[in-house]
Parts: C-alpha cells; structure tokens; sequence
C-alpha cells in the first residue's frame, strides 16, 4: 500500500495533539491541508480514523490502533534526528574520555575546565582507567578518546599523539628514617607502595627496577594515584609521584635518586577510522593546543 509519509506524519500529530488546529502550527501548515490529509488517509485505508467533539478530536478504535504503531515510529525518527544533529552540533550532547589519573591531573582538568566554560550544554563524561583498560575501552568504541600515561601498546587501529613529558620522583614522609638521596637499588630494600599490576605506571617501575637488576614487589598496591600521597602521610612506604602532585604538600618529602628516572609521556589516543561527534572533536582540538602552547 503506497501512502504518503505526510499523511501519516500529519495523522501522528493531529492524534497527538487531539486538535487539527495545534496540529497545523507545529507542523507549519493549514487545517484545511490536514482535513483534505486526513480524508485521503482514512480513503486509503478505508476506516474512520477520528471522531470530532467539542474538545476537538479523538481517535476512533481503528485510529487508536494505527496510533500505536505510527507513534513508535515517528519517536524512534525524532529520536534519530536529534542524535544525528547532537554530533553535529555544540548546542547539546556528551563527550566521553578514558582517563588515567595521573594524565587527569597533569593534563585534561585544565582543558576540561576551559571546555565546560565555554561549552556548558556538553555533558562530559569521564572513565578513571588504567592505561591498558582505556586503550580497550577506545578500541571497542566504548569512549571517544583517551588521555593515558606511557608506556602504552597501541594496536594499529589506535593513533596517539604526545601531549607533554611527566618526570616522577619519589617520596616519603618528613619522619621516614632514610637518606635523602639514594639509588633504586637501595630503594629496593624499603616497603613500595605503587599502583597494581595491569596498569602501565606497575609496568614502569617493574622494568626500572629490573635495570637495576632489583625486584619490583611493592608491600602497597593503590587503586589510583591519588592515594599513593595519603599513604605516603602516614609513613606506610614509598611512593612515587609526579612532580606536580607535590604542590601544596608539606607533610611529604621528595627523594633524590643518583640516577633521575626516565621521563614517560602522557598522550591522546583515539580511533583511526572513528569519525568523532563534534563535541569531542572540539575537545580534542582544545587538549592538542594546550599541549602546543605550554612551554
């Protein structure tokens, strides 16, 4: 059966709206253009879609059960349109982003604070992750992007791009018993408080160490970075922590190591062939100039 995809868009308003008046202003039309819809409709399914009474109109038995069907549809139809327009648009929508916790506070609060002022429609929403979970999480399309720490095993479906250099340090409490400068071999022989295995800041120090020919074991293992210093406070072991974890910290002392460790990276990852919705691409956008321009 050939009907016009009008006459059922104007039978799903004037149903839903119980007036062939309200119908006509929100569909920018006319009455009389919906009555001559609505009979041709009815005509075509040869039916009496509509009763009129004094309130305006109701459906009949077999309106009501067109209704049902003609409803699903046109919502699922909105509900299309708004999607496709909410990727296109800065009006409205949502931006996801794995994290690491140290690429968090390094790195994206900053730019997430500047984005949500400029774009405060934009809901953004934020996966604390190891590096490894939010690569997968990336991969599987879970998340439009991640900011995560190195080191990192990007399979070649996955970009990366270098966002800034992060030095760590150690750190103990101001009345841990132990000589301000010493050597991970040294450091070896004390209670280690890290983040666990699986996580690329584990992978880091297990293979530091290794270099030094010592074992990574730590007594600790911190489900996320920010509670390697509250650890640290109360003399639980050593930890190790980016520099700028270190502001504002009284109660804490850095360690100096003979040989500095390595810097690592925080970096941007995202998928090749996945055409990001404009909010992210925008954040991207922001994360990359905000890279570029620090010194």
């Amino acid at each position: 059966m050939n009907i016009s995809y009008d006459h059922y868009r104007i039978f799903y308003n004037v149903a839903k709206y119980k007036s062939f008046t309200r119908a006509a202003e929100v569909i920018y039309s006319n009455q009389p253009n919906l009555t001559r819809a609505i009979k041709n409709l009815e005509k075509q399914l040869d039916c009496t879609l509509f009763e009129r009474t004094n309130k305006g109109v109701i459906l009949t038995e077999d309106g009501k059960e067109l209704y049902e069907h003609i409803s699903v549809a046109f919502e699922h139809i909105q509900a299309g349109e708004e999607a496709v327009c909410a990727k296109h648009s800065m009006e409205n929508g949502i931006v996801s982003v794995a994290a690491t916790e140290i690429a968090l506070r390094c790195c994206l609060l900053p730019v997430l604070r500047s984005y949500h002022r400029m774009y405060p429609a934009i809901r953004i929403k934020i996966l604390n992750a190891s590096t490894p979970q939010a690569l997968k999480m990336t991969d599987n399309r879970l998340v439009d992007l991640a900011v995560v720490t190195t080191p990192i095993e990007c399979n070649p479906k996955l970009s990366e791009t270098k966002l800034s250099s992060l030095q760590e340090v150690p750190i103990c409490s101001k009345d841990f018993k132990i000589n301000e400068k010493i050597s991970l071999g040294e450091l070896a022989k004390y209670p280690i408080i890290s983040l666990g295995s699986g996580s690329s800041t584990h992978q880091f120090y297990f293979e530091e160490f290794l270099k030094q020919g010592c074992n990574f074991s730590p007594d600790i293992e911190a489900a996320t970075a920010d509670q390697i210093i509250p650890l640290v406070k109360y003399g639980l072991g050593i930890g190790f922590v980016p520099t700028q974890f270190l502001e504002s910290e009284s109660e804490i002392r850095p360690l100096i190591l003979s040989e500095p460790l390595p810097t690592r990276e925080i970096t941007l990852v995202k998928k090749k062939d996945h055409s990001l919705p404009l909010p992210a691409k925008e954040l991207v956008r922001m994360i990359k100039q905000t890279a570029n321009t620090e010194p």
